[in-house]
């Protein structure tokens, strides 16, 4: 009797042991799963080219694109950040991708992706339209009728807040015009507080420089590990003469914080030493500033202390930096390059 083709047929064991053997078999039922780009339809070009040019750490675009020696893509911050973590941290910088070593030398800029990136478009984050990232800073800026605005009339204590389509509007209603001199004097009084601290930060620069000794040296801060069980990082400087005597000056990160790895918040502080004995009390004012190759952005400060036999160490001071982007472009740096300026005060 001929077996019926409907009956299940029995699959021997070589049959098995033949497919196992072939790399790229699947079950028919989920071929389709695999082959299907279904998935693709639902972006369209934009989106797939954001996806293929992000960042490899934080996914999004970058306006500076640095590449590993594999291709690998990092913008500015990121790339800055896993050297600073790597310095902290006495390790070798690694791409997030491969793990092949990152260095400033090793890792190149992609204009490439740069300019690429930039065709990208991206929403206004104030209207929502979507425009081409080289123009979405001008629109923002400029352009866009959604924008943060204020009053005219803010300078005489107008408090308003708002879109720009609406200034016109609220500047032809507001009351702060219609106040009287005595009511205005009020609001002029916070204003002119913040311009006298200003000021007063010109002024002190200004008087000492009419001092008889002044002196400035271009330095450079190499990075050092303590000797403890926790080998803690640390710069200084090699000495420099100013004012017949030797200093150097010491920086930590982070206030040599345990962990300065686990926070996103970077700081360094500073401190000037005496190495050389004096016999009288020797007053001196100083400031720091970024280097005249340095593209480190600072907000300087002038400090004051006075050194003696027994006081050779000036208190820590914060690295004037304007945020903590600009801590990890220093601590990705071999070195830090910056000047220091020196008032010696007569007693």
């Amino acid at each position: 009797m001929a077996e019926s083709t409907d009956a299940p047929r029995q699959i021997s064991r070589q049959e098995l042991d033949d497919k196992e053997n072939i790399m790229n078999y699947e079950p028919d039922c989920k071929k389709p799963r695999l082959s299907s780009h279904s998935s693709l339809k639902n972006f369209n070009l934009e989106d797939r080219l954001s996806g293929i040019l992000c960042c490899a750490v934080c996914l999004d675009l970058p306006r500076t694109c640095y590449q590993c020696i594999n291709g690998h893509l990092m913008c500015s911050g990121c790339f800055n950040h896993l050297l600073a973590d790597a310095r902290l941290k006495d390790e070798t910088a690694t791409c997030p991708n491969c793990r092949c070593e990152i260095s400033k030398n090793s890792c190149t800029r992609n204009l490439a992706v740069e300019n690429a990136a930039s065709e990208l478009p991206l929403e206004c984050k104030y209207c929502s339209q979507s425009l081409a990232r080289n123009k979405l800073e001008y629109h923002q800026r400029e352009l866009c009728q959604e924008r943060p605005s204020i009053c005219k009339f803010s300078r005489i204590g107008c408090p308003w807040r708002g879109p720009f389509h609406e200034v016109w509007e609220h500047e032809q209603a507001c009351k702060h015009p219609l106040k009287t001199g005595a009511e205005i004097m009020d609001s002029m009084k916070a204003i002119d507080m913040k311009q006298q601290e200003e000021k007063k930060i010109y002024n002190s620069i200004f008087s000492l420089l009419s001092l008889e000794k002044i002196t400035f040296n271009d330095l450079q801060l190499k990075p050092y590990r303590t000797d403890d069980f926790i080998a803690k990082l640390f710069y200084e400087t090699s000495r420099f003469s100013a004012f017949n005597h030797q200093w150097v000056i010491k920086a930590r990160a982070n206030q040599d914080q345990k962990y300065p790895t686990q926070t996103c918040l970077r700081s360094l502080t500073y401190q000037l030493i005496l190495k050389t004995k004096i016999t009288n009390p020797l007053r001196l004012h100083f400031l720091v500033l970024k280097g005249p190759h340095s593209e480190t952005k600072v907000t300087p400060q002038i400090h004051e202390h006075e050194f003696s036999t027994e006081n050779t160490d000036s208190e820590s001071k914060e690295f004037p930096l304007v945020d903590a982007n600009e801590c990890n472009k220093m601590l990705a740096g071999k070195t830090i390059n910056f000047r220091v300026i020196l008032f010696q005060v007569n007693q």
